[in-house]
């Protein structure tokens, strides 16, 4: 981190979300339930694979750390948001701001990769069942998983380290979080690297894994087709089901961030946009993954009648 002198500002001010301060109060509980609910809701999905050897899976194995990745997600943003909304303090520290981008960046790609690679284990599991423990073997695994942590280190380091090398001659940020997007709009630097790299390395890990998702979902499909029957069709639905939704609703928001902040669009909706994937989607994704999901249900019912037991 470089020594606070060479920039022309020491802290930022968020602007927060565009609500009326009269209205403060309703939305500050209506924000703590809803990351209350996504740090219980994902930290259970964690628990009842733990505690289920029917789920030591590769697939619940990747599930897992979907949840632990999007309580982290969720956990870069959402709490300043809160202490700023109760406290009427909304000012962060260069160091705090550059920090909340590296770790948003970071969550962000291990989201994006991770739906890829779930994406895959669904294509083996669907279109080669008889070769499925051979190919998903747990060496395979722990290198995606391995290879997703890595790929996102890299690349949220070189958004990081690139963004503090700029000077920043305003100080007010117009978001409840420090967005890189924003940031460059307050540099009176030259930030045709940053963008150059943006577009480059920020491409690379949104389209590369959504390509992949499209690639495995396109190759279930057309084996399904091949051998057209409703018990494939159902297996294949109920499989891929849940996955498919929770990638329809990550990326569906993101790219509706990236629409409005493209087409100038007001700050308010591009804010709206980004509550929705910080906040909304990692909240929705443990009630997806247990109502839509056969085993998961099963799984949290045996868990259920275990604690009545215990409790009698």
């Amino acid at each position: 981190m470089r020594r606070e002198n060479q920039s022309c500002v020491s802290k930022f001010l968020l602007l927060g979300l565009p609500i009326h301060p009269e209205q403060q109060g309703v939305f500050f509980a209506l924000f703590l339930g809803m990351y209350l609910t996504t740090v219980l809701g994902n930290l259970h999905i964690i628990l009842i694979i733990r505690l289920d050897p029917h789920l030591h899976t590769p697939m619940y194995f990747f599930l897992s750390h979907l949840a632990l990745t999007d309580v982290s997600f969720s956990s870069v943003t959402v709490p300043k948001m809160l202490m700023d909304m109760q406290t009427q303090d909304q000012s962060i520290s260069y160091a705090g701001c550059i920090t909340q981008v590296y770790f948003f960046m970071f969550f962000a790609c291990i989201d994006k990769l991770l739906l890829a690679v779930m994406a895959y284990d669904r294509y083996v599991a669907i279109c080669h069942p008889l070769h499925y423990a051979i190919i998903m073997r747990e060496e395979l695994c722990l290198c995606l998983l391995s290879g997703s942590w890595l790929l996102s280190f890299v690349s949220a380091v070189t958004h990081t380290l690139l963004l503090d090398q700029l000077s920043f001659c305003a100080d007010i940020i117009p978001h409840f979080f420090c967005d890189l997007a924003a940031l460059l709009k307050l540099s009176c630097s030259n930030t045709s690297l940053n963008e150059l790299v943006i577009f480059t390395l920020g491409s690379a890990v949104f389209i590369f894994p959504l390509s992949g998702i499209l690639v495995s979902y396109g190759c279930i499909g057309f084996s399904i087709l091949r051998v057209p029957s409703t018990k494939g069709i159902c297996k294949a639905l109920s499989t891929c089901g849940s996955h498919l939704s929770v990638v329809s609703l990550f990326y569906g928001t993101m790219m509706a961030v990236y629409f409005s902040s493209s087409s100038g669009q007001s700050h308010n909706k591009d804010i709206i946009a980004s509550v929705m994937y910080t906040v909304v989607t990692p909240m929705l994704n443990p009630f997806i993954y247990s109502l839509r999901n056969r085993d998961m249900k099963l799984a949290l019912g045996i868990l259920f009648r275990n604690n009545n037991l215990f409790a009698k």
